[in-house]
């Protein structure tokens, strides 16, 4: 039986985290079952309120927005964190690193935080200042890191250093669910009400911000790889991610433009259904971090 380490790393679902072996296949995670505990935030639908990853998938949000709903989202409860955090200390965790969705676009971090002060096992809340596989690859080499064997400050440290290294850029094709949700920056907001715009969007400290205006969809995604190129060429070891909504064939070509030109294989998945309700159906991102140290050349509990 496998060892569990005795940090352990949890996450939520605005990770976009895709199957477990397809991240192993892609080099980010060495073992199917040592990747983080997640929990699922919520869309609030016409019908009730759904986790996502459970109750709800990214199609079924790209569907119903497509069908005129609209949707809202919220945070896990300090409840669900709470119960997380008592499994894995049933499971023999001793400490956990828990690391989240930017607090600049919702509460998770707080009900992570209030969470952690009622738990049985010191709890370290990471703010990722990000979303999706920026966050993800955040968690997973964070959960590298407790596997083997560093302690908790230097998992979080670990989870702190790839979150920070993030760049995360992204298209969609309209900024009424981003506006709506208050989620746009005043630049960006005001961008939406002019014609022949294309706006290229990216997430600045924690918020989505304006990175650039683009005239066709064709240049905004020429432009979406030449940033992923551009940050990829600075980072020692660049992880890459690809996240569509209803769009997976610009998904993939995004992806194989980047293969070729990084050398190193995206991973791909949808957006997750939260992120989704705010982005809208064909939206696209490129997410880029640098992995910096191998978690192999770190000393178990020792300094980096």
């Amino acid at each position: 039986m496998r060892d569990e380490p005795a940090v352990r790393v949890v996450t939520d679902s605005t990770a976009c985290l895709p199957d477990p072996a397809d991240l192993v296949e892609a080099g980010v995670l060495d073992d199917p079952a040592a990747g983080p505990l997640v929990v699922p935030l919520h869309v609030v639908t016409s019908d009730g309120e759904r986790r996502e990853g459970v109750d709800i998938t990214p199609e079924d949000v790209a569907d119903r927005i497509a069908r005129g709903e609209r949707l809202t989202t919220s945070q896990p409860a300090t409840e669900e964190f709470t119960r997380a955090f008592r499994g894995l200390v049933a499971g023999g965790a001793r400490s956990v690193v828990s690391v989240h969705l930017s607090s600049a676009l919702s509460g998770t971090v707080d009900s992570a935080a209030r969470a952690g002060q009622r738990a049985m096992l010191p709890v370290r809340v990471v703010d990722s200042r990000s979303a999706a596989m920026a966050l993800g690859f955040a968690a997973l080499e964070a959960s590298r890191c407790a596997a083997a064997g560093c302690d908790t400050e230097h998992v979080a440290r670990r989870a702190q250093e790839v979150a920070d290294s993030a760049s995360a850029f992204f298209l969609v094709d309209s900024l009424d669910h981003l506006r709506r949700g208050g989620r746009l920056s005043a630049p960006a907001a005001a961008l939406g009400t002019a014609l022949g715009v294309r706006p290229l969007l990216g997430l600045v400290d924690g918020r989505v911000d304006l990175v650039q205006r683009v005239r066709t969809r064709k240049a905004a995604m020429a432009r979406l790889v030449d940033l992923a190129v551009e940050q990829a060429g600075r980072a020692a070891r660049p992880a890459l991610a690809v996240h569509h909504l209803g769009a997976p064939e610009r998904a993939d070509e995004v992806a194989a433009q980047l293969a070729e030109r990084v050398g190193t294989r995206p991973v791909v998945s949808p957006v997750s259904a939260v992120l989704g309700a705010h982005v809208g159906p064909g939206a696209l991102a490129v997410v880029v971090v640098d992995r910096g140290t191998h978690v192999h050349d770190l000393e178990p509990g020792g300094p980096w």
